[in-house]
This record gives C-alpha cells, sequence and structure tokens, in this order.
C-alpha cells in the first residue's frame, strides 16, 4: 500500500498503529480533584463518542510504509471561520488544478465535492453529533441514488449496444434478403418478357393468319362472283333464243 492522496477532509498526523498504545486515563499525570475528575471523565466521555462517530463516518486511512502500518484518523478539532473560507478556496483550487468541467458528468469534480461534503460533515459532527449522522444520512442516499443512476445508466448503455448489434445482424440478413428479392425480381422480368414476347409472336401470326383468310375469302367471293356472272350470262344466252 502507499500512502494515501491529499483530501479536502482534515485529517491528523498519519501515526504507527500500535496494539500496545495506553489508554488516555493512564496517560494522565498529577493529582485531580474530584470535582475536576467528574467533569474531566464527563468531557472524555463526550470527546470519546464524538471520536467514535467520526471514525464511523469517516475511518482512518492506514497504509503501509517501511514494513510498518500507519494509520491516519480524521482531525476532531472544530474548524474556525476562517478554515471554512480556506476550504472554499482550496475546493476552486484543486477543481482548476485538476481541470474539473464546470458542467455535465465529471468524475473529478464529484470526488471533489463529495470530499468537501464530508469534510462538512466532519465540521458539524464535531459540534453536534446527531446533526453529523443527519448529514451523513444524506450522503449515503445521495451516493445510492447516484449509483441507481450509475446501473440504470449502464443497463441502457449495454442495452443499446444490444440493440445496435440486433439491428446491425438484421440489417445484415435484410441486406441479403434485398439481394434476393432483386434477383427474384429480375427472373419475374425476365419471365414477364418471355410471355410477352411469346404474346407478341402469337398475335403477329393470328393477325397474318386472319388477313391470309381475308384475302382468301375475298378470292373465293371474287371467283364465285365471276362464276355466278358467267353462269347468269350463260343462262340468259339459252333463255333468249327460245324467246324469239
Amino acid at each position: 500500500m502507499i500512502p494515501p492522496v491529499t483530501s479536502l477532509v482534515k485529517y491528523d498526523n498519519p501515526k504507527i498503529k500500535s496494539t500496545h498504545d495506553p489508554p488516555a486515563q493512564q496517560q494522565q499525570q498529577g493529582v485531580i480533584s474530584p470535582t475536576k475528575t467528574k467533569a474531566s471523565a464527563t468531557e472524555t466521555q463526550k470527546l470519546k463518542e464524538t471520536d467514535e462517530i467520526l471514525s464511523a463516518i469517516l475511518p482512518p486511512r492506514e497504509w503501509q510504509e517501511s514494513g510498518q502500518l500507519w494509520v491516519q484518523p480524521v482531525s476532531s478539532t472544530p474548524a474556525t471561520r476562517m478554515e471554512v473560507l480556506g476550504l472554499k478556496e482550496l475546493l476552486d483550487t484543486r477543481i482548476q488544478q485538476r481541470q474539473a468541467r464546470e458542467t455535465g458528468i465529471c468524475p473529478v469534480r464529484r470526488e471533489l465535492y463529495s470530499q468537501c461534503f464530508d469534510e462538512i460533515i466532519r465540521q458539524v459532527t464535531i459540534e453536534c453529533s446527531e446533526r453529523g449522522l443527519l448529514l451523513l444520512r444524506v450522503r449515503d442516499e445521495i451516493k445510492m441514488t447516484l449509483q441507481a443512476y450509475q446501473t440504470l445508466y449502464e443497463s441502457s448503455v449495454a442495452f443499446g449496444m444490444r440493440k445496435a448489434l440486433q439491428s446491425e445482424q438484421g440489417k445484415s440478413d435484410m441486406k441479403e434478403r434485398i439481394v434476393e428479392l432483386e434477383e427474384e425480381v429480375k427472373q419475374q422480368e425476365k419471365m414477364v418478357a418471355d410471355w410477352k414476347n411469346k404474346y407478341e409472336a402469337l398475335e403477329k401470326r393470328e393477325a397474318e393468319r386472319r388477313v391470309a383468310d381475308q384475302t382468301k375469302h375475298q378470292e373465293e367471293m371474287q371467283f364465285a362472283k365471276r362464276t355466278n356472272q358467267q353462269l347468269k350470262t350463260q343462262l340468259e344466252g339459252i333463255i333468249a333464243p327460245n324467246k324469239k
């Protein structure tokens, strides 16, 4: 593990983690009056509860260096007005240094504002632990909402990718189907052209046959008329002498 990066959250100085740290009561020296002891015990208990809440809200950072385990808990020192103003300036500076986006989705900006919100929770918790726990609840709710939106976004992207792949596959199938249909249309057009040629040839033959039949019929009629005229002439020639 490597030492943690700089955060907007205020931490105490790191120290080597040891399981043999003496309790705070044993570190105190000198004789203390009962009244002061009672007040000090109450204050110590309150500070201990605050430290426990801070540790639960913002767990200490731990890392190994030179074979030793280092721990760095969050600071339990109340923040002054100047420190709050300095936090605002530091936030603006970090945003510029890390070139965070001003609008849209930006993981860098989200990380910096999350650190700033954690620092505010730390400051509020020191003054009022109940208020700090309420802010913790708000922070967790915001994180769950963001995670839900992120999960929804990832699901939407995956769904879109699947639909895009399906559409590409469908497009390929449609292209193949279009080629098949175009080939079928060409074959049908060729068949139509063949039948049209056959129809035109048949109609041409029928027209020629009708013309031939009409011509033959006209010739037969002319022949019949001439024959009739000849017979009539012969008949008149036969009948005329008999009248005389």
